[in-house]
């Protein structure tokens, strides 16, 4: 069985990249610090979860170049002729909150430059009518929607192409993405015809909830406070059939799964009534409109952590967290 410092390491080795070169580097004394706030007899399980869980939920910056690098020279995207391809297309530079999407089109653009020797400045010049929008990760799908809506309803042409590039996206929110999508369109008096790329799909939807990626639990913890919470929610939440890790494996196995569904909620309940400038949709397991126990991806990048991550991963003051998170 692995050692406390072996299991801090392996943790440190799979987001060690994180917010790299604007904070401290991340470090087996940070982790530490952040899991023992956890009981006891739960840290060390708690961390080699972690450390199997980020392994395949957290893109670091190679992962997200590796990726775009790879759409560069898709010819199921560009055909047999990529450079011409994208000297035809318009690369959208749209996004109206937050910085990922012009952090992506950095690392976008020396992609094509490695590959084809072209800036993006040097694509879609002549009246294009395929477009690209590319960003890190869909999770609710709001920001993506705001932004691709507006165009369409102020600078998109009447007939076009338009491809939504992710690193991943979680089902439910794609599928309200898409269709919001379509009906501004049809509302425009557009035909935008919409194809979506990404590395996986993280099944988060209540009819698949057996088999989702995201983190569901199977029963209530028996915890005063977290049964309060849950109680005082306007939707009860339904509870996951245990036995499944999930259509993609990012939980080890199921007793692991039900170790940080549980933690983290009882956990997050606590963080909630210790931190008080959480706005109600700072639900325990991560920012959710809806309301239930939380939204619950564990997915991480290089350049910040969600908030529909569970809060324990990045709630701070007085809760010290694992990941210090930008806000827009």
């Amino acid at each position: 069985m692995a050692t406390r410092k072996e299991l801090l390491e392996n943790v440190v080795e799979q987001v060690t990249d994180y917010r790299e070169g604007e904070i401290a580097p991340m470090s087996e004394a940070h982790v530490d610090k952040w899991v023992k706030q956890f009981p006891g007899a739960t840290q060390e399980p708690i961390l080699a979860e972690l450390a199997h869980v980020f392994g395949k939920t957290y893109f670091t910056r190679k992962n997200v170049a590796d990726f775009l690098s790879a759409i560069v020279s898709n010819q199921k995207i560009t055909g047999n002729d990529p450079k011409k391809f994208w000297k035809s297309v318009k690369i959208l530079r749209i996004q109206t909150a937050g910085n990922s999407q012009k952090d992506m089109l950095g690392i976008f653009e020396q992609a094509l430059q490695n590959t084809f020797g072209l800036k993006i400045a040097d694509c879609g010049a002549n009246a294009p009518d395929t477009f690209f929008y590319i960003d890190d990760v869909l999770f609710s799908g709001g920001r993506i929607k705001h932004d691709v809506v507006k165009w369409i309803k102020e600078a998109a042409p009447q007939t076009g192409n338009l491809a939504i590039v992710t690193m991943a996206f979680h089902s439910l929110g794609q599928w309200r993405t898409a269709k919001d999508i379509a009906e501004a369109a049809k509302e425009s008096g557009k035909t935008i015809k919409v194809t979506w790329w990404r590395v996986f799909e993280v099944e988060d939807r209540k009819a698949y909830m057996t088999n989702s990626d995201v983190l569901r639990p199977t029963v209530i913890p028996a915890d005063p406070a977290t049964a309060a919470y849950v109680q005082g929610l306007s939707l009860q939440p339904v509870l996951r059939t245990p036995g499944q890790v999930g259509g993609l494996g990012f939980f080890s196995c199921e007793k692991g799964r039900a170790l940080l569904e549980q933690q983290f909620l009882v956990s997050g309940v606590a963080v909630r009534a210790q931190c008080p400038n959480l706005n109600t949709y700072m639900r325990p397991l991560g920012n959710s409109m809806m309301g239930t126990t939380g939204f619950g991806s564990m997915i991480v990048t290089y350049r910040n952590c969600p908030n529909n991550a569970p809060l324990v991963l990045w709630a701070g003051n007085p809760w010290y967290p694992l990941f210090s998170r930008k806000t827009n």
